[in-house]
C-alpha cells in the first residue's frame, strides 16, 4: 500500500499539506507503475514544497538514475539485436569438475529435477551450463506454441490451474505437495508471473522451465506482466540473475518470456489469462487465435497483449479507468458479453491478491486466483490452486505460505527506491 509518510507535513498549512500528498501519491503511484518521468515531475514538486523532507529527496534522486539509466539504454538499443543465444556453444562448455549433482544430457529428466529442487531448498545452484540448456529448450518449445494453447482434461486426468508465484519458491514446492507432482496425467497451468518479488525467482522459473522441458504436452506456462523487460529491471528477477548466474541469464529468460503464450482455453469453457478483458466488445478468442506476439517483445501502454497482462475486474457495470494507472477495469457485463459471444463458461485470471487465495466475481463468470501466499512476506493472504478434471467442474484448495531461509522479498531490486513503496 502506498502511504504519505513526512516527518513535518503537519506543520504545513491544511490546503498545502493536501496538496502535497496527492502530489506524494501520485508520485508513488507512477513509480510503481514504471512511470518515472512523470513521478520524478512529482517527487520535484514535493521536494519543492516540502524541502526538508529527507524521504521524498531520497524518492526523487532514486527516481532520476532510473530516468536517466531508461534514457541511456534507449539510446543503445538495437531493433533486431542479435539473440543472446547467438555463439553461446553448449558443446563446448565444460560443467566444473566439483559439481555435485546429477548431471543433464540432452533430454530433460525426473531425476534431474529432483535433484535440483534440493539443491535449490538447500542454497545452492545448478551449474551455468543447465540452466542455459533449460531456457533454450523451453524457449523453442514455447516458440511454437499458439498465443492461445487450447487443451481438454481426458479421462484419467486432470490439470492444476496456479496464478503468481512470484520467487516464492518454498510455497511453490507446497502447491506440488498438495496438488502432486506434475506428470502426464496431472497437468498444470501457471498463469504468469513467476518472477520479481520473491526472492526465489531463478528458482522457481527454472523448476518451472524444467518441467515444461520434461512434459511440454502437460505443463503450461502462461505470460503475466511481470514476464517483461521493465518490471524484471525494478522488481529484482534481473538483479537475482546476475547474483546467482549471469546477466547473459537474464537476456535468454527475457527473450524466452517474450515468447510465452498469452493465453490458455481449456475444455473450450474456461479462458484462462493473466490479467483481463478488453477495452472493445468485439474482441473474440478468434482474435486472440490470430495475434501476432512476436510482433512486439515487451506489452506496452496499449494494445491486446497489454489488456491481456494488465486488467482488472470491477464490481460495477462498464469499464473503468485502471486503479493500477495500466490498462482498464472491466464489470460483470462485459465479463458475460465476452463469455455468451464466445460460447465459454468463465475466465479465470490472476494479476490481483485475494486474502483467501481466489474469488469467484461477475456472477461466477470471472475467478481469480493467486497463489502467493503470505505475499511479500507481508500481506497475510492465503494462496490458492484450481484442480479441473474431465468433468470441467472448478475444485479450488487453499494453502497458507511456509517457513523460507531469513532472506527478504525484493532482496535483488535494481533500487532502493522500490523498497519504500
Amino acid at each position: 500500500m502506498l502511504r504519505y509518510q513526512s516527518t513535518h507535513s503537519e506543520l504545513l498549512p491544511y490546503k498545502a499539506n493536501v496538496t502535497l500528498q496527492a502530489f506524494y501519491r501520485r508520485a508513488s503511484a507512477n513509480t510503481a507503475i514504471l512511470h518515472h518521468r512523470e513521478a520524478l515531475r512529482d517527487w520535484k514538486l514535493v521536494v519543492k514544497k516540502a524541502p526538508n523532507d529527507a524521504t521524498a529527496k531520497l524518492r526523487m534522486a532514486e527516481c532520476d538514475k532510473i530516468v536517466k539509466r531508461d534514457a541511456f539504454l534507449k539510446a543503445i538499443e538495437v531493433e533486431d539485436a542479435p539473440s543472446a543465444a547467438e555463439g553461446l556453444d553448449l558443446e563446448s562448455m565444460v560443467v566444473d569438475a566439483g559439481y555435485d549433482g546429477v548431471k543433464l544430457d540432452k533430454e530433460m529428466t525426473v531425476e534431474f529435477i529432483e535433484d535440483m529442487i534440493e539443491r535449490f531448498k538447500n542454497g545452492k545452484k545448478i551449474a551455468r551450463k543447465y540452466v542455459f540448456q533449460i531456457i533454450l529448450a523451453v524457449m523453442d518449445l514455447v516458440r511454437k506454441e499458439p498465443t492461445m494453447v487450447e487443451c481438454d482434461v481426458e479421462a484419467g486426468h486432470e490439470i492444476t490451474v496456479c496464478g503468481d508465484t512470484h520467487g516464492q519458491f518454498f510455497d511453490l514446492m507446497e502447491i506440488f505437495r498438495l496438488a502432486g507432482t506434475p506428470t502426464k496425467k496431472n497437468a498444470y497451468l501457471f498463469n504468469g508471473d513467476f518472477v520479481d518479488r520473491g526472492s526465489w525467482s531463478t528458482e522457481v522459473a527454472l523448476t518451472l522451465y524444467a518441467y515444461k522441458w520434461l512434459y511440454p504436452n502437460t505443463f503450461f506456462l502462461n505470460r503475466g506482466n511481470h514476464e517483461t523487460d521493465d518490471m524484471n529491471r525494478m522488481y529484482g528477477f534481473e538483479g537475482e540473475c546476475r547474483a546467482k548466474y549471469t546477466e547473459r541469464v537474464f537476456k535468454l529468460f527475457s527473450e524466452s518470456f517474450s515468447a510465452l503464450p498469452l493465453a490458455t482455453l481449456i475444455g473450450k469453457k474456461y479462458f484462462v489469462l493473466h490479467g483481463g478483458l478488453f477495452s472493445d466488445d468485439k474482441v473474440t478468442l478468434d482474435d486472440i487465435r490470430k495475434l501476432d506476439r512476436f510482433k512486439q517483445r515487451q506489452p506496452g501502454q496499449s494494445g491486446l497483449m497489454m489488456e491481456m497482462l494488465w486488467t482488472d475486474p470491477q464490481t460495477q457495470p462498464g469499464r473503468g479507468p485502471s486503479k493500477r494507472g495500466v490498462g482498464l477495469q472491466f464489470g460483470p457485463d462485459v465479463t458475460k458479453r465476452f463469455c455468451e459471444a464466445n460460447k465459454i463458461d468463465a475466465i479465470i485470471r490472476s494479476h490481483e491478491v485475494r486474502m483467501e487465495g481466489y474469488e469467484v466475481e461477475h456472477d461466477g463468470r470471472c475467478i481469480t486466483v493467486f497463489s502467493a501466499p503470505h505475499y511479500c512476506d507481508s500481506t497475510g493472504n492465503k494462496g490458492a490452486f484450481i484442480k479441473i478434471g474431465p468433468d470441467y467442474k472448478l475444485n479450488y484448495t487453499k494453502f497458507d505460505a511456509v517457513p523460507h531461509p531469513n532472506v527478504k522479498p525484493m532482496a535483488y531490486a535494481a533500487s532502493g527506491l522500490m523498497n519504500m513503496l
